[in-house]
């Protein structure tokens, strides 16, 4: 698999693997059956509360840690500078590894910036400590990434956002790329949503995409994320079920034409399937992240 190099040289691969929403009963499996099909970038986050899950699939696998880009988010309960610091050692201690790859903030808190900011400056603080290799964020549209900006020393090195054919963001992309950020699709394969009210259906049953599959012999799903790999974003699909897993990773066998790029490109509703990132709040979101 080939890697993106992010804004601070370090190395990331193309396609990571996530457990968002997989029961931490089943974790341990997912992971372990992405690590032997060749995943080497897991994508997990405190408030799915299965990170020691993860944790323990890397170690059983035998796999050198160096070997392995973990990835994990802070939430919005643990913002602000101390709190965050400590989100790292709970994140840490719970993954079983000394140093993180890649930390970053879950959401942004609209209507308390300043804990974001605060949040923000622990992460820089991290990274010049070596706790952490890179730094980024999720769920910040252009705006955020402008506040964010006003104060902070350490550009982003990802934006982890919302991306499928039926949901694009050109304009959080190119804020991204505008300031050297790797855009990271969540949901890549429109998973999370069905656009029944706007007369579309699940994107793997898209007739363009499906199309387009039957030309390269391949599934909906891997055209996708071969439509998004040959964008430039970092993608994590996820499943639990390891025909799936396998089948997700094999996608570095074709290439898709500029045409079918642009036919896929044009699938965008502007529809957003999660949450509204400004209707984020403590009152109607927050939660305890466990100390174990």
């Amino acid at each position: 698999m080939d890697t993106f190099t992010l804004n601070n040289g370090i190395r990331i691969p193309q396609l990571g693997f996530g457990v968002f929403q997989t029961p931490p009963d089943e974790t341990r499996d997912a992971v372990g059956a992405a690590l032997a099909a060749g995943y080497r970038h897991i994508d997990t986050a405190a408030a799915y509360g299965n990170e020691r899950q993860v944790g323990e699939a890397i170690a059983e696998s035998g796999i050198d840690r160096a070997e392995v880009f973990i990835e994990t988010k802070v939430w919005i309960s643990d913002y602000g500078y101390a709190e965050t610091l400590h989100a790292f050692d709970k994140s840490a201690r719970k993954l079983g590894v000394e140093q993180i790859d890649l930390l970053i903030l879950h959401q942004v808190l609209p209507s308390e910036f300043d804990k974001t900011r605060e949040a923000y400056r622990a992460l820089e603080t991290l990274l010049a400590e070596g706790k952490v290799r890179a730094i980024g964020v999720s769920n910040f549209m252009v705006d955020h990434l402008d506040q964010l900006m006003e104060t902070a020393t350490v550009i982003p090195a990802v934006n982890q956002i919302e991306l499928h054919p039926y949901f694009q963001q050109p304009n959080v992309q190119a804020a991204d790329a505008e300031r050297g950020i790797l855009t990271q699709a969540w949901s890549p394969i429109g998973g999370i949503t069905f656009y029944r009210d706007s007369g579309h259906g699940n994107t793997l049953d898209d007739p363009t995409i499906g199309e387009i599959a039957a030309k390269h012999k391949k599934s909906p799903a891997q055209v996708m994320l071969r439509w998004h790999i040959q964008e430039g974003r970092s993608v994590i699909p996820k499943s639990t079920k390891p025909a799936r897993i396998a089948e997700n990773i094999d996608v570095f066998d074709f290439e898709l034409s500029p045409e079918e790029r642009s036919a896929i490109d044009a699938l965008d509703t502007g529809h957003r399937g999660g949450p509204e990132p400004e209707a984020i709040t403590l009152e109607a979101f927050g939660r305890s992240i466990p100390e174990d």
